[in-house]
């Protein structure tokens, strides 16, 4: 039986109205029930897919956000979500007769319209950012809108495979993450688990039949500790509620499955969850359960004093029974479970127990506006297929714990580096920065993070970013402030430089256009992309907001459509070229565009790259890296120092460049696969790959391909460091 069998799939409106009641909340029942009519009556005939009747929905999702505990005007935003999208209904009719508020979380929550983009992926993308700008106006909206998601997703059975497929990605990748940043378990844990078996049905059922394989065991087992703390703590502390739990089958999955072990491998698949009174009441506990049960070192984590970002606090302990059966407690008080369970929504459904400005209250508010201004953070994405993947960076589930030198938490995605932490900080800090110490070291400002880590960051006043941090840094938010400061100081140099890069990947794709030519072309695009000059657009590509190997694809087809003739009459056969008398290396030496050149296999430069000239015996000028470690230093203490000249770049470099790349990464199967269709999926060349396995169960693979440049390659980096596993990417 499915873990989730017992949760009705639809439910109706006398359910919804047993949960309010049952909640002991103050609810305005006069305006749902209107809402709950108005709802009834503009879909009327409506069905869904499955032939249910469409009203039915909405009901089911009011009564998840009621049970969420949320408040009047969020529930009549769940009733009446799909009537401003569905019916003839118009927005301004709801807020005659609902109000402000309930408008404003429907016309959040409705999805927007679809619009005509070439790939997929980028509208799924712009849905996201639409969705999190209502967001960020009220956290109200998401609420909604994750438990419209949850009961789509328990109502999927119904749809196509592919379907199923791609809404289960899309949990994995925004809303399950949103939900555990917002810090609603339940919502996150379910919506993971019904993904999950859709993605990989076979892995599920195994998990879901071990589960119930041993359930009577392990009732008996969970009683037996039950019955022990109880005994131990019945005369010294107060209204001890014990309970057992069973770890999400998503959370076994990723310990199991993708790590190659087995349940009887993992030590929390099953927890005793220990609730009491007051703070004080769980460090007793503690030392309770300590003296019972024998801790195992280094499994003890205390979010009491260090709470999530996303306002968790429990005490966790993995201890062993007598018969060495591992297992772990959490313990805490009733507002943390509440907290822990509903997370934001904790803040309506049990506000009336909290004091007005009380010290609850405020970390409620503070943690609702972190939430908010990540949120914006993902929308400084100029790239709107970015969005999916900075929320999973920065509202993932795995966070690290790094002290400032005067003893405050800063809570980082897992990867981050001190340039995260140095704008997590402010700003300023982060713009000054010119290095940093961990635990009294200097270390490079690439080095990542480790819970228990101090990190002092050290800066100059008059120092500024460097555009290399925007693939140094994991957070959303460093790497939006990074470019907004090149945004807003730099426009010229960008203008200048996001004009080259246009030109190089232009004549390297054969495209050909005059200024005028560009001038229009580009206005189309532009629009799209709310820029409002073709100056805009390159400053925009030069600062980086503008990835440009992602839209070439597009800027090809429209190129191909407007300039390409498709009438083979109409083909004109154009003048031979004036040949050259060097090879297209795209490099002067000395002033001189026209001498032989080629590139040194020991450090391949690329454009970008500062170089220098060394000319060989016969054959021509060998360019290298001014940092090449076959370059003497300095030059005048060389044997022959007149043989090296100076280099430089042309304006429009030639079409490619061989560069390596040594990755290392979590030895696994398909690992290679995966490298190989992601640089499919970039149409990168690829000369040579070979792979090796290490010994600590980690391979490292060599991969000779060809680039544009060095931000071409810069792009190829940070897409390959997307693929699972990945620890380390550099540069041969």
């Amino acid at each position: 039986m499915s873990k989730y069998s017992k949760i009705a799939h639809y439910q109706d409106f006398n359910e919804l109205l047993g949960i309010l009641e049952k909640s002991g909340n103050d609810y305005d029942m006069e305006k749902i029930e209107a809402a709950y009519r108005f709802a009834e009556e503009s879909h009327g005939d409506q069905r869904r897919v499955s032939g249910i009747p469409y009203i039915l929905h909405p009901t089911s999702v009011a009564c998840i956000v009621a049970e969420l505990g949320m408040d009047t005007d969020s529930i009549c935003g769940a009733l009446l979500h799909d009537v401003v999208e569905d019916t003839p209904v118009a927005l301004e009719e709801i807020r005659k007769k609902y109000g402000g508020d309930v408008a404003k979380l429907i016309d959040g929550v409705t999805k927007i319209s679809k619009i005509p983009y070439s790939t997929r992926e980028e509208q799924q993308a712009e849905n996201i950012r639409k969705m999190l700008i209502a967001m960020a106006d009220d956290i109200r909206v998401i609420i909604i809108k994750l438990a419209d998601r949850l009961h789509n997703m328990r109502t999927m059975d119904c749809m196509p495979e592919q379907k199923r497929r791609d809404k289960s990605v899309e949990n994995m990748q925004v809303y399950a993450p949103i939900a555990h940043r917002l810090g609603i378990k339940r919502v996150k844990e379910e919506l993971e688990d019904r993904s999950l078996q859709y993605l990989d049905p076979i892995g599920y059922k195994e998990i879901e039949d071990a589960l119930l394989l041993n359930e009577e065991e392990r009732h008996r087992f969970i009683d037996s500790i039950k019955k022990q703390i109880i005994e131990k703590t019945k005369d010294t502390i107060p209204n001890v509620y014990i309970s057992g739990r069973v770890k999400s089958i998503n959370s076994i999955y990723r310990k199991t499955i993708m790590r190659n072990q087995t349940i009887n491998d993992i030590f929390d698949v099953f927890a005793v969850r220990v609730i009491v009174d007051n703070v004080s009441d769980c460090y007793n506990v503690l030392g309770v359960v300590h003296d019972i049960f024998k801790p195992i070192p280094n499994r003890f984590k205390d979010y009491i004093s260090m709470p999530k970002q996303n306002m968790y606090q429990s005490l966790h302990t993995t201890v062993l029974d007598k018969k060495m059966i591992p297992f772990e407690v959490q313990i805490r008080t009733w507002e943390m479970h509440y907290t822990a369970e509903y997370g934001i929504a904790a803040h309506w459904k049990y506000k009336l127990g909290m004091k007005e400005g009380g010290k609850s209250e405020d970390l409620v508010h503070e943690n609702i506006e972190k939430v908010k201004s990540m949120i914006l953070d993902q929308l400084e994405a100029e790239d709107a297929t970015d969005i999916a993947r900075n929320i999973r960076n920065d509202l993932g589930a795995n966070d690290v714990y790094v002290f400032t030198p005067k003893g405050d938490v800063m809570s980082l995605p897992r990867d981050s580096t001190p340039v995260d932490m140095a704008y997590l900080i402010h700003t300023q800090v982060g713009h000054r920065m010119v290095g940093a110490k961990v635990n009294g070291r200097i270390v490079p400002i690439d080095y990542t993070l480790r819970t228990g880590d101090i990190c002092e960051i050290i800066t100059q006043k008059e120092e500024h970013p460097n555009r290399a941090w925007i693939d140094i840094c994991k957070t959303a938010s460093a790497k939006s402030k990074i470019r907004s400061w090149f945004k807003h100081e730099k426009r010229d140099e960008n203008i200048i430089e996001g004009r080259q890069l246009v030109e190089r990947e232009f004549k390297r794709q054969g495209m050909n256009l005059t200024e005028e030519e560009a001038e229009e072309f580009f206005r189309n695009v532009s629009m799209k992309k709310q820029y409002n000059t073709l100056d805009d657009f390159y400053a925009a590509v030069g600062y980086g907001g503008i990835q440009l190997w992602k839209i070439m694809p597009r800027l090809k087809e429209e190129y191909q459509k407007l300039y390409v003739v498709k009438d083979v009459d109409q083909i004109t056969v154009p003048p031979a070229p004036v040949k050259r008398k060097k090879a297209s290396s795209g490099v002067i030496v000395e002033g001189d565009p026209d001498v032989l050149v080629k590139f040194s296999n020991c450090c391949n430069p690329l454009p970008g790259d500062e170089i220098i000239g060394y000319i060989t015996r016969g054959y021509g000028v060998s360019i290298h890296k001014r940092d090449c470690t076959n370059v003497p230093k300095p030059l005048t203490n060389c044997e022959e120092p007149e043989r090296w000249v100076s280099a430089k770049w042309e304006k429009s470099a030639g079409e490619t460049f061989r560069s390596t790349l040594q990755i290392i990464a979590a030895d696994r199967t398909g690992f290679l696969a995966d490298v190989t269709i992601q640089l499919s999926n970039m149409h990168i060349f690829i000369h040579t790959l070979n792979s090796r396995e290490l010994k600590d169960g980690k391979a490292v693979v060599t991969v000779t391909i060809d680039v544009a440049g060095r931000d071409h390659l810069r792009g190829v980096i940070s897409r390959l460091s997307d693929i699972s596993g990945i620890e380390e990417i550099k540069r041969l």
